[in-house]
């Protein structure tokens, strides 16, 4: 499917819904509308929001937002809670559906069952809040294991299945880079500050060695069982050995400055990463692979936390028709194909896997469909409007261990504890 193609068409087809369709968006509207902040996504985002007021005779103002999805979900409660109608169209996590449903319109309307169904079904069921469609997906994507194909083969190694075979990997490079003038090279780096991108590697680790996903689909707190202990000293034994010890300040962004600088022999990240190590001035481009992140043992499991980001519709906004329009144009084939070729995400039109385009710029998305098959839900349908919380409560309880306040099994304990508690024993 041809950029150029799916653009023409996308903006005539915009063109004849102003002036013929019921549902149309009027012309000379201004839609503030938030993009996010991590990467070159927030640009692709204007970009793509900008095409659409061309298209549709509209105006968009983007809104910036932090690069925290925990202080970006701060800042839409701000706004929704206080009724303002001063931002339009929303950047939702995925986990934030449920959480944020009631101060969203229902987009049903403004979209043909076509259109809805052209997405993965698994998606557009998790957007749909008491019947009605809260949210239209733009992408998603899952946690996976980058590394240096250079550096394994210089050394003799091969791509880990385990997290064992992780560490010593990790160790061998990490020592002869250091011997060989490069001290600030590490063996691994990842997302340990205390939000909820923790929250998304821990629960990596947990359930890749069979330790469950913290809440049960039932409401039952499983976080507290040896195997999720075992995970989570693991993890704390990295920092300050294979990981350096600002690892526990590191977002997306920070870990792949290490990595892309090439000071790093692996990283944990989103597909994003893949796009931008891969430019003409990266010192990586070329020498870096993709791979499920590792077992925990033979009897772990690959795993990766599901992630992805859908569009809402405040149902404060003065113009909630030409909002669900541009809603309607971000999350379609034109935009979403653009999205996945210069951000290497993963689009969420089932029919765009097969795009030779999108292949080209994100070959993974092939190679590493099992990852997308066996990824790991957060727990955020089972707890509902209290997902925030226990993931705060479950973050910190992780940074605690990581940072040598108590080991796993104390923290942990603890957490069961005030999991029940929140939950008034299992019913959320």
């Amino acid at each position: 499917m041809n950029r150029t193609t799916l653009l023409a068409a996308g903006a005539m087809a915009a063109a004849i819904a102003v002036s013929n369709s019921d549902r149309s968006a009027a012309q000379g509207v201004e839609i503030a509308v938030t993009c996010g902040g991590v990467g070159i996504g927030a640009a692709v985002c204007r970009e793509l929001s900008e095409e659409w007021a061309i298209a549709t005779g509209n105006r968009v103002t983007i809104v910036d937002t932090p690069t925290s999805t925990t202080e970006q979900l701060a800042l839409l409660q701000q706004f929704l809670g206080g009724e303002s109608p001063d931002i339009d169209v929303f950047n939702l996590d995925i986990i934030w559906t449920g959480l944020l449903g009631s101060y969203l319109i229902d987009l049903t309307p403004y979209l043909s069952p076509e259109e809805i169904d052209a997405h993965f079904p698994a998606i557009i069921a998790n957007n749909r809040v008491d019947g009605e469609l809260k949210a239209m997906p733009t992408h998603t994507d899952v946690g996976l294991l980058y590394y240096r194909t250079d550096l394994l083969e210089q050394y003799g190694l091969a791509v880990p299945e385990t997290w064992d075979a992780l560490e010593e990997a990790a160790r061998i490079v990490q020592e002869g880079e250091r011997a060989a003038g490069n001290e600030r090279f590490w063996g691994f780096v990842w997302q340990g500050r205390a939000y909820e991108g923790l929250t998304c590697n821990a629960l990596e680790w947990i359930d890749s060695h069979g330790g469950g996903t913290i809440v049960a689909a039932d409401g039952s707190v499983t976080v507290n069982n040896p195997r999720a202990v075992a995970a989570i000293d693991r993890a704390a034994a990295w920092v300050g050995t294979i990981s350096p010890p600002g690892v526990l300040n590191y977002q997306e962004e920070e870990a792949r400055g290490v990595f892309q600088s090439g000071n790093a022999l692996f990283m944990r990240n989103w597909p994003y990463a893949w796009g931008l190590a891969q430019n003409a001035d990266s010192p990586v481009r070329g020498r870096i692979g993709l791979a499920p992140l590792p077992r925990g043992g033979a009897d772990g499991r690959h795993t990766g936390t599901l992630g992805g980001w859908m569009r809402g519709v405040s149902r404060f906004s003065e113009h909630p028709e030409e909002a669900a329009d541009l809603v309607r144009f971000l999350s379609g084939a034109e935009a979403q194909e653009h999205r996945s070729i210069a951000l290497s995400v993963n689009p969420t039109i089932e029919a765009l896997h097969d795009d030779p385009e999108v292949l080209a710029a994100a070959p993974f998305l092939s190679d590493l469909r099992s990852s997308f098959d066996n990824a790991i839900a957060r727990p955020s349908t089972a707890t509902g409007e209290h997902y925030n919380a226990v993931s705060a409560a479950f973050w910190t309880a992780v940074h605690r261990t990581l940072s040598g306040d108590g080991d796993a099994a104390a923290n942990l304990a603890a957490l069961e504890s005030e999991l029940i508690r929140m939950s008034r024993r299992g019913r959320w």
